[in-house]
C-alpha cells in the first residue's frame, strides 16, 4: 500500500502527462445530459465576436435555478450572475480549456459535438469536486474518453431557421470489447446558404475520434481528437434609425450585392484542431490518478472591409443616415428648408431599395480601379485579422479518501500559450497597390518619415512603406507568451448532517510579447521582446452545507483569490509596441453565498443570495476618439466592481406526468468606484498626461455589465408521458444595458463640455439601456420504440409571438457630439448625436428546428 501511494505521488510529479478527473477507470461518475437539453444554440456557441461574451454555461442536478437557467435563457445570451465567461473555468478529461490569453473559452470549439459533450460533471462556485478548484461561476469539466460514450450508432436530420439551416450528424460507439478496447467516431455537418439574418451563410464540419484501452491492473489510456473547421459570416449591429429605415430588427450593414451575388464583408475562418491523452491510474480502492494532456493549435480569422484616404463605405456611416442632415432631438441646430429637404431626400433613398442600404460592391471596384490608373493605393479593400494559438498543458489529479466519507484532491496545472497576432491583406478590390504605412498618421507626420512606416525593417529605399499584395501581413504582427502554473488541492467530507469543502491553489504566470514589426513611432520599442510580467497567483474558498432533515438543507460559502490580469489587457497597444498598462495588478476576487433548499416528493425548490467583490480590475478598449482625431488605446486601471443578487428556483411535481417549473434572478453588477484611465493616441505615439499630477478619471461609477439581463425570470410547464414531452416557458427579461463609452464620461470631455450642475458637480451621461420584455418558447417530441432502436422526433420553436423589440446587446458610439479645435476646445456642435445612437442587436423574431434522430 505505501509503495503504491510513493508511486502516485512520484508519478503526480513527473508523468509527462495531464489531468482529467475521475474517480474510477470505467468513467461512470459523469452526470448524463439528455440531446434536448444540451443542443447548442448559437448564443451558447459564442460564434459572434461582435455580439456580448459567451454565455455561462452552468448545470447541477441539486439547484433547480442552475440546472434550468443556462440553456433557458441563453437566447438572450445570459451570463451566470453577469460573470465574465472568464470565471466559468471549463475542462475536458480535467485539462482546462480556457484560452490563456483573455480567460474566455469559446463553446463554437466543440460546437456540432452534442452526442459527446453529454457526459459532463458540473460544480456550481462552492460545490466540491474531483477535477478544480470551482471558479467564481463554477467549473464544467467534460468526459471524451471513448469508454464513456453512450454505445450503438446514432443518426440525426435536423432543419431550421437559425445561423445554419441544415444539420445532419452520425455517431458511433463500441463500447468496451472484451479485450478492453473501446472505440468513438462522429462527423456533424452544419449548413446554410442564408442564415436567420440576410447577407449571412454558414458552413461547418465537425468531427471527433476517441480510443480507449484499459488493463486489468487498473491503468487505462485514451486519446482523444476533435475540431469544428467553421467558416461563417456575421452580423453587425446599428442604430435604432437605420432599423427604422430598412423597416427590419435584423437589418444587417456588413453586406452587399456584387454583380447580382450576396457578399459579406465580415467572413470568419475558424479552426481549432485539438488532441488530448489520458491516463488513469485506479492504484486501490481508495487511491485514483488521473493525468491528461492537452494540445491545440487554434486558428481564427475575421475580415473587415476597410478604407484609405478615402469616405466610410459602411451603410450605415453616420453621414449617410438622415439625421446627419436635421437635428431630430429638439435642439433644432442647422436646421432649415435645405436640411429638411436633405433630410427628405435621404429617407426616400433608404427606402426605395434594399441595394441602398447596403454595401456597394461595384461602386468600390470602379474606385480603386480608377485610382490605380492615376498610379494610386487602393481606396478601398478587405483585411484579415488573425489569431493563431498554439496551447499545450498537463495537468495531474491525486484522489485519496483516506476514509469513507472524506475526499482528498491534490492536482497540478502547467500550461504555455503562445499567440501569434498579425493583419493581412484579403482582398484589393481590384486596386493595384497598397504600401505597409500607417495612412492615418500622414498629416500628424510627413509621409516620408519613420512615423508613418508600419515596418522600418522592411521600408523600401523610396520610403513608400514595403509594397503589399494580397495575402501579405501589413499593419501588425506580433507573439503574446503566456505561461501558466499551479496547485490546487481540495477536500471534503460528511459528518451526518453536515458536509464540509475546503479548497485552495498556488502559482503564478508570465507573460511577454514578441514584435515582428518594428513601428515607426516606437522604434525603439516595438520590434523584438517585450519585458516579463510575472504575477503571483493564489485562492481559497470554503463551504459549509447543513441538512436539517424534512427536505430543509442550507449552504454557506466564501473564497477570495488574486488572479493575474488577463495578457490581452495587459498591454496599452499591443499592435504598436511593448508597453504594459501602467499600475497593472492582480486582480482581487471575493466571493459569497448562502443557499436554502427544500426538496420533497413533489416539491423542489432553492432560494439563493450572494455577494461578489472584485478589486483593481484592469479593462481594455481601442476605438478612434474625436477629440484627438485618432484612434485611441485605452487602459482603465484601479476598478472595483460588486456582484450581487438573489436566485430563486422550484420545481412542482403537479402530476406524475405534469411539472411546473419558476426560476428568476434580480441582480447588480456594476463599478462602484471610478477608475484611472490611460490612452494612447495611434496617430501621435502620445499618451495623455497627468491631471494636477495625478492620473486622469474617467467617471464610470456605476457602470453595469453589459450584454446580459440583469432581470430575469421563467415559468414552464412539462408534459412526459406514454413516449410525448412537452414543454412550453415563458421567460422575461429585462434591465439590459449597453457597453459604455469611456470617452464620454473622461473628466477631460466633461470639463470640455461643460457637463457641470449648479453645484460645480460633473453630470454623468446615462448608460444606455436595450429594451426587455417576454418571450415565450416551446418544444414538442416523440420517441418510439423499435424492434431494433429507438426514432425520436422534436420540433423547438423560440419566440413563439415573433416579439422582435427585445435587445440581446450592443454598444454606445465612442465618438462625439461636437468637432474640436487643434487647442482642444469645442468648435462647434454635430447635428447627428452619436450619444442618442447607441449601436444595438435585437432577438431573432419566430425560429426553431426540426430534428429527427435514430439511435440502435
Amino acid at each position: 500500500m505505501q509503495n503504491k501511494l510513493k508511486l502516485a505521488v512520484i508519478a503526480l510529479c513527473y508523468t509527462p502527462l495531464a489531468l482529467a478527473q475521475n474517480t474510477h477507470t470505467e468513467q461512470n461518475t459523469a452526470k448524463t445530459m439528455d440531446e434536448s437539453a444540451f443542443t447548442f444554440t448559437e448564443a451558447q456557441l459564442g460564434e459572434d465576436d461582435n455580439m456580448s461574451q459567451n454565455v455561462t454555461i452552468l448545470n447541477s442536478n441539486t439547484n433547480a435555478y442552475a440546472s434550468e437557467v443556462g440553456f433557458r435563457f441563453s437566447p438572450t445570451r445570459f451570463r451566470y450572475r453577469a460573470f465574465n465567461q472568464k470565471f466559468n473555468d471549463v475542462y475536458i478529461n480535467g485539462a482546462p480549456m480556457n484560452d490563456m490569453e483573455s480567460g474566455q473559452f469559446r463553446y463554437s470549439n466543440i460546437g456540432g459535438l452534442n452526442r459527446f459533450t453529454r457526459n459532463v460533471d458540473f460544480a456550481l462556485p462552492f460545490e466540491s469536486n474531483h477535477f478544480s478548484m470551482a471558479g467564481m461561476a463554477g467549473s464544467n469539466n467534460y468526459d471524451f474518453r471513448a469508454g464513456s460514450m453512450q454505445a450503438g450508432n446514432y443518426i440525426s436530420v435536423a432543419g431550421a431557421n437559425r445561423n445554419y439551416t441544415l444539420r445532419g450528424m452520425y455517431t458511433y460507439a463500441s463500447g468496451f470489447n472484451k479485450k478492453g478496447w473501446a472505440i468513438a467516431a462522429g462527423i456533424t455537418y452544419r449548413w446554410a446558404n442564408r442564415g436567420y439574418v440576410e447577407g449571412t451563410f454558414y458552413n461547418s464540419f465537425s468531427y471527433y475520434f476517441g480510443a480507449q484501452k484499459k488493463w486489468d491492473a487498473g491503468h487505462s489510456l485514451s486519446f482523444a481528437t476533435w475540431g469544428n473547421p467553421t467558416e461563417r459570416s456575421t452580423q453587425g449591429a446599428s442604430t435604432d434609425e437605420a432599423y427604422w429605415l430598412a423597416n427590419d430588427y435584423q437589418y444587417n450593414p456588413y453586406w452587399g450585392y456584387q454583380n447580382g451575388h450576396r457578399r459579406n464583408s465580415r467572413i470568419v475562418n475558424d479552426f481549432a484542431p485539438s488532441a488530448l491523452l489520458t491516463w488513469d491510474w485506479d492504484i486501490n480502492d481508495n487511491t485514483k490518478l488521473t493525468t491528461t494532456a492537452f494540445g491545440k493549435y487554434s486558428m481564427y480569422k475575421s475580415t473587415k472591409l476597410n478604407y484609405n484616404g478615402s469616405e466610410n463605405p459602411q451603410p450605415d456611416y453616420w453621414r449617410n443616415l438622415p439625421s446627419s442632415y436635421i437635428d431630430v432631438w429638439g435642439s433644432n441646430i442647422g436646421n432649415n428648408q435645405y436640411s429638411y429637404a436633405q433630410y427628405r431626400r435621404s429617407v426616400a433613398w433608404w427606402q426605395a431599395s434594399k441595394a441602398n442600404r447596403q454595401i456597394n460592391w461595384n461602386y468600390l471596384y470602379a474606385a480603386n480601379k480608377t485610382a490605380a490608373a492615376q498610379g494610386s493605393d487602393a481606396l478601398y479593400f478587405v483585411q484579415a485579422k488573425h489569431n493563431d494559438n498554439l496551447m499545450f498543458n498537463l495537468a495531474s489529479t491525486l484522489t485519496k479518501r483516506p476514509e469513507k466519507n472524506k475526499t482528498w484532491n491534490i492536482g497540478f496545472i502547467v500550461g504555455q500559450n503562445i499567440g501569434r497576432h498579425y493583419q493581412t491583406m484579403e482582398d484589393l478590390l481590384g486596386g493595384m497597390s497598397y504600401h505597409n504605412v500607417n495612412s492615418y498618421a500622414v498629416g500628424t507626420y510627413s509621409s516620408m518619415s519613420d512615423e508613418v512606416q508600419y515596418d522600418l525593417n522592411t521600408m523600401s529605399p523610396n520610403r513608400l512603406g514595403r509594397l503589399v499584395y494580397e495575402g501579405d501581413k501589413f499593419g501588425y504582427d506580433y507573439t503574446l507568451r503566456v505561461q501558466k502554473g499551479y496547485l490546487w488541492s481540495n477536500y471534503a467530507v460528511n459528518t451526518g448532517r453536515w458536509h464540509l469543502m475546503i479548497a485552495g491553489k498556488i502559482g503564478g504566470t508570465d507573460m511577454v510579447r514578441r514584435g515582428h514589426m518594428r513601428n515607426g513611432m516606437f522604434a525603439n520599442n516595438s520590434f523584438g521582446k517585450s519585458g516579463h510580467a510575472r504575477f503571483g497567483e493564489s485562492g481559497a474558498k470554503g463551504g459549509i452545507t447543513f441538512n436539517a432533515g424534512r427536505g430543509h438543507t442550507f449552504l454557506l460559502g466564501a473564497g477570495f483569490e488574486w488572479r493575474a490580469p488577463e495578457a490581452a489587457t495587459a498591454f496599452v497597444s499591443p499592435e504598436m509596441n511593448n508597453d504594459y498598462v501602467l499600475n497593472l495588478k492582480q486582480e482581487h476576487v471575493f466571493s459569497s453565498e448562502f443557499g436554502y433548499q427544500f426538496q420533497n416528493a413533489w416539491l423542489h425548490a432553492n432560494l439563493s443570495g450572494y455577494y461578489s467583490r472584485l478589486g483593481h480590475v484592469t479593462e481594455w478598449q481601442n476605438f478612434y476618439f474625436d477629440d484627438i482625431n485618432s484612434f485611441s488605446y485605452v487602459s482603465m486601471t484601479g476598478l472595483r466592481k460588486e456582484y450581487y443578487g438573489a436566485e430563486l428556483g422550484l420545481k412542482i411535481k403537479v402530476a406524475s406526468f405534469l411539472d411546473f417549473n419558476a426560476i428568476g434572478t434580480i441582480s447588480e453588477a456594476k463599478n462602484i468606484n471610478n477608475a484611472n484611465v490611460w490612452y494612447m493616441s495611434s496617430t501621435k505615439a502620445t499618451y495623455n498626461e497627468a491631471n494636477n499630477g495625478r492620473p486622469e478619471k474617467v467617471l464610470n461609477r456605476g457602470m453595469r455589465e453589459a450584454g446580459t439581463p440583469l432581470t430575469a425570470a421563467g415559468l414552464g410547464l412539462g408534459f412526459h408521458q406514454g413516449g410525448w414531452f412537452i414543454d412550453l416557458n415563458a421567460n422575461y427579461y429585462d434591465r439590459i444595458y449597453l457597453s459604455y463609452s469611456p470617452s464620454m464620461r473622461y473628466e477631460s470631455t466633461l470639463k470640455t463640455t461643460g457637463n457641470v450642475d449648479n453645484d460645480g458637480n460633473y453630470v454623468i451621461p446615462a448608460q444606455a439601456k436595450g429594451h426587455g420584455g417576454w418571450m415565450i418558447d416551446g418544444s414538442i417530441g416523440k420517441t418510439l420504440r423499435l424492434k431494433k432502436g429507438q426514432l425520436s422526433f422534436n420540433l423547438m420553436v423560440t419566440n413563439i409571438l415573433n416579439n422582435q423589440t427585445l435587445v440581446t446587446g450592443g454598444y454606445e458610439q465612442s465618438r462625439s457630439d461636437y468637432t474640436v479645435k487643434d487647442d482642444g476646445t469645442i468648435n462647434s456642435s454635430r447635428i447627428y448625436k452619436f450619444s442618442k445612437n447607441p449601436k444595438k442587436y435585437y432577438i431573432f423574431g419566430t425560429n426553431g428546428m426540426f430534428q429527427m434522430s435514430y439511435r440502435f
